[in-house]
């Protein structure tokens, strides 16, 4: 069995999230570890863009930002931020494009909070907000979602909503006119969960190597179904290799 960390392993379990004909629209961070490693290893042809505008750059080396320059190296097209969020509510393009995102909070539905914890007037922490991810969630064909696996980030009740997952349940999205498919998968540290096609609440997957379902429940504040869940394969050494060697062989996310 591989050695591997568990950011490898979230980043590879979200490449393969990722199809040859998608558009990703993705940060930096684990986010761009993601897509890069699905461009090396499993979706060759898909479109990796910014919300500032750089569209299908040859990524030589990790972006550490989506100002920098890096993402602008043999683009195809170098526009600006309003084209990028044109490009999301394009109702033929947007369908194709999947959004890597991450929160400070998520409920059963895939709904996110990244604006504050407590009181919104009264905040014990207060975050940068949408900063363009409630346009991501509401208007892309699907979602994929970052989170660290902790009680405090799964609760029942968001302290704030700022981006929609399915809004209450199935037909949720629908009844608020929003065009976009909703969140397909939700990334942990500890394994992967996905929506159920007919109440659309959170369930777990799959689960990595060695951790035990019950473990996880015990770090949501809602309970969800394990009954489905299955153990994840370790990742595989040529990917890993990939990965550290071709996508960020400096280290500078890894």
């Amino acid at each position: 069995m591989a050695d591997y960390t568990l950011r490898e392993m979230m980043a590879l379990c979200a490449a393969h999230e990722i199809n040859n004909d998608d558009i990703v629209f993705c940060g930096t961070g684990v986010s761009l570890l993601a897509a890069m490693a699905a461009k090396n290893i499993n979706a060759p042809e898909c479109v990796i863009f910014f919300e500032t505008g750089a569209i299908d750059a040859v990524l030589e080396e990790i972006p550490l930002s989506v100002a920098d320059s890096r993402i602008m190296f043999w683009t195809s097209v170098n526009a600006g931020l309003a084209d990028a969020f044109a490009t999301m509510q394009n109702k033929f393009m947007g369908q194709r494009i999947v959004g890597i995102l991450g929160a400070a909070q998520i409920d059963i539905y895939g709904n996110l909070n990244t604006t504050v914890i407590g009181d919104y007037l009264r905040p014990k922490t207060r975050f940068s907000g949408s900063g363009g991810g409630c346009d991501v969630a509401s208007f892309v064909g699907r979602t994929i979602i970052f989170m660290k696996h902790e009680k405090r980030r799964f609760p029942e009740k968001l302290d704030y909503f700022t981006s929609p997952g399915w809004v209450d349940g199935n037909g949720g999205r629908a009844r608020l006119n929003l065009p976009g498919g909703g969140p397909v998968a939700v990334i942990t540290d500890l394994g992967v969960m996905r929506f159920d096609d007919n109440s659309k609440k959170m369930y777990l997957h799959s689960y990595y190597p060695g951790i035990n379902p019950d473990k996880i429940l015990d770090r949501m504040g809602f309970a969800v179904d394990i009954s489905r869940a299955v153990e994840l394969p370790a990742p595989v050494e040529a990917e890993l290799e990939i990965l550290r060697k071709r996508v960020d062989p400096q280290k500078l996310i890894l």
